[in-house]
Parts: structure tokens; C-alpha cells; sequence
């Protein structure tokens, strides 16, 4: 595929990424769209004859090459929802973006990956939890995602450059600045192990409406979110919802009943939108991590004898990866119909031979 009409697909005014993305499939890639004719174009089902007519493709090409350009300079990569550097995560999420741009030393696709967020006005309450949690996780071998703003953000962050965690920061604007400019220097630091992730192209300014689409890939890209203090409204909250509506799973301390910072995590919790958390453990458990223990033994597969055929298709395939696999990808490998799949997976669950993870993964048990 070719890089400048993957970047010029993003700069189509009007043209979200689910249309975008409906829209390559249709024509057969990126490459594609800037050939077809408006007149074909308005054919397409979704488009219509005035979206047809007003996009301007060659602005678009004249903006890509200059973006193309600028990222070289600035040694910034340019990932495209196609790439396997892409977070295999958020590419399962329909409103993903067609491509990122990031700048620094990370991998988006380690085996566990959470975001921890919350208020800009972190107390020290929030900051001490920020700082138990990721002292815990580090025995995880966790990438940290948050969102580099003030408050319990960045104190995630610093957390993680302390005990050297990976830790990713996806922004609201381009690459070109950094909002606040007081993360500037922690910002620099994370490029060494983690970066900076976003969506958007140089010279987009923090703009507010910028922050609930940013809210969604530091969602989507990871197996759950954690919110440690949160007022009834803000970005925080924001991230939950859109991490519930992706079948993610989200955690949240509790706080006092009179703190108006930890009215939006009670909220979570009380309306069964958030579990409850209180250590690391917990977190764990429900995200089906095992306890890491350097004395332990290799584990030795024992091969199941009372699994049906179709079964035991299931657990070699799952058997053979080291990775948990999506039910989109087993239903392929295996060649089954999904209601079929799914009743398996579901006595082989019950039986315990496999475990079913977040977003919709198995691995065996």
C-alpha cells in the first residue's frame, strides 16, 4: 500500500474512520478512493452524491506529503491500521483510527497492557494509590497508557519512568507541541522506553472536542482501564463509558463519601459500570494473570481425553499460540460456525481446560 494515500485518507475532510475504513474495503484500499471517480464514488452505499462531490482529494495528497515529510524529520512513525505495529486491541474496535503517528521506543501489542486515569486535580490520596498500583504491577511486566494530562495522568507516568515500566502518552493534538507544557520533560523521558501515541496530524492544536476521541484509543488499545480518582464529570468518566461500550473491563478505587474526587469512581462502582479495586490483586484475578513466580516449574500441557473432536480442534489451536486468541480469529482457524465455536468454548470453560479472557479471548487453561 502506498504510504501518501494512507496518510491523504485521513486528511479527506468528513470522511470518519469507520466510513474511511468501509470505504477501502469497498474499492479494494486507500490507493483506490483517489482513483475512483466522484461519479462512482457516489454509488458507494453510505456515501451519496454530496459527500461524493466535496471532498477535495488533492488537498488531501498536498497535506500527506507534507505530513510524510515532517515525520521523517522529526523521527516519527507513521502506522496504518493495516501495519502489525498497529494495537491489535484497538484495531477490534470499529471507530478506530485509520492510522497513528508516534514518536519514541514502544510496542503497542505486549501480552498485558492497562490505562490508569483520572482528575487533574489529584490529591494525595490519588497519588499515593497511583503509586502502590504501578509499584505492584511492575512484577506484571505492564505497559502503562494514559493520557499525559495533569493530575493523575502524568503522576502515572512518573510512576512508571521510576521503576521502568513502558508507558505510552496519547495526546490530543499533534506531535508538533505538548499540552500541558509543563509534561514537556516527562514527556522526553518516556520516549526511551513507551512514547508518545496520537491520532493526529501536525499543527492540530488541543482543541476540547480532541480529548473524548483521544479518551477512546487509550480505551481500546488496552485489557482494561483503571480509574483511581474521578469527580462526577471530566474525561475519566469518559474513558470508562467508552471502555464498558468496547466490552473492556474497568476497575476503580473507592473513596471517601464527602470526596468530590471520588464521587465519579463511586459512581462507577455503585452502578455496576467499574469493579471494585483495593490492590493489584485484584485486578489481576479478573484479568486471568498468573502470579508471577520465578521458582515455578515449565508448565507441562496434559493432553484432555474426554474432549469431543471439535473440542479438541479448539484447544490444539489454542494450544499452539502463546497469545490469547480473539473468537473472530478461532471461528477462522477452526473453520466453524460461531454459535458452534462459542457453545464449545463455553464446556470447555466450564470443564476448565481453557480460560476466557477480556475482550472476548481465550488462551487454554
Amino acid at each position: 500500500m502506498s504510504l501518501l494515500h494512507n496518510v491523504a485518507l485521513s486528511f479527506i475532510k468528513n470522511l470518519g474512520p469507520v466510513a474511511a475504513k468501509s470505504l477501502m474495503a469497498y474499492l479494494g484500499g486507500s490507493e483506490e478512493v483517489f482513483k475512483t471517480s466522484p461519479a462512482k464514488m457516489a454509488t458507494i452505499p453510505g456515501i451519496g452524491e454530496k459527500r461524493a462531490t466535496q471532498w477535495d482529494f488533492e488537498e488531501a495528497l498536498r497535506l500527506a506529503e507534507r505530513e510524510i515529510l515532517f515525520a521523517e524529520k522529526h523521527d516519527i512513525d507513521i502506522i496504518y491500521y493495516t501495519d502489525a505495529r498497529y494495537p491489535k486491541r484497538l484495531k477490534n474496535c470499529g471507530d478506530s483510527p485509520v492510522l497513528l503517528y508516534s514518536k519514541g521506543n514502544m510496542e503497542l501489542n505486549l501480552p498485558k497492557v492497562i490505562s490508569i486515569v483520572g482528575t487533574r486535580n489529584a490529591t494525595d490520596y490519588g497519588k499515593q494509590l497511583c503509586h502502590q498500583l504501578i509499584e505492584e504491577l511492575q512484577q506484571y511486566n505492564v505497559l502503562i497508557v494514559s493520557g499525559l494530562a495533569l493530575g493523575i495522568d502524568v503522576a502515572a507516568h512518573k510512576e512508571c519512568l521510576k521503576l521502568n515500566l513502558p508507558t505510552v502518552g496519547v495526546l490530543g493534538h499533534g506531535l508538533d507541541r505538548m499540552y500541558p507544557s509543563q509534561n514537556r520533560a516527562t514527556a522526553e523521558r518516556m520516549l526511551e522506553n513507551g512514547g508518545l501515541l496520537t491520532e493526529y496530524p501536525s499543527g492540530t492544536i488541543p482543541d476540547r472536542e480532541n480529548f473524548p476521541q483521544r479518551n477512546r484509543i487509550v480505551a481500546g488499545m488496552t485489557d482494561a482501564t483503571v480509574v483511581i480518582e474521578a469527580g462526577i464529570k471530566g474525561g475519566a468518566l469518559i474513558t470508562a463509558e467508552i471502555a464498558n461500550s468496547y466490552n473492556r473491563d474497568v476497575f476503580a478505587f473507592p473513596g471517601r463519601l464527602d470526596d468530590m474526587y471520588s464521587e465519579g469512581c463511586n459512581f462507577l462502582i455503585r452502578n455496576n459500570k467499574a469493579s471494585l479495586l483495593t490492590c493489584v490483586a485484584d485486578l489481576a484475578f479478573s484479568l486471568g494473570w498468573d502470579k508471577p513466580d520465578s521458582t515455578r516449574p515449565v508448565e507441562q500441557f496434559s493432553l484432555p481425553l474426554d474432549l469431543t473432536n471439535d473440542e479438541r480442534l479448539i484447544f490444539d489451536i489454542l494450544q499452539q499460540h502463546k497469545v490469547p486468541l480473539a473468537i473472530d480469529d478461532l471461528t477462522i482457524k477452526a473453520n466453524m460456525p460461531m454459535s458452534i465455536l462459542a457453545m464449545n468454548l463455553l464446556n470447555m470453560e466450564m470443564q476448565g481446560y481453557i480460560r476466557s479472557l477480556p475482550g472476548k479471548t481465550y488462551r487454554v487453561g
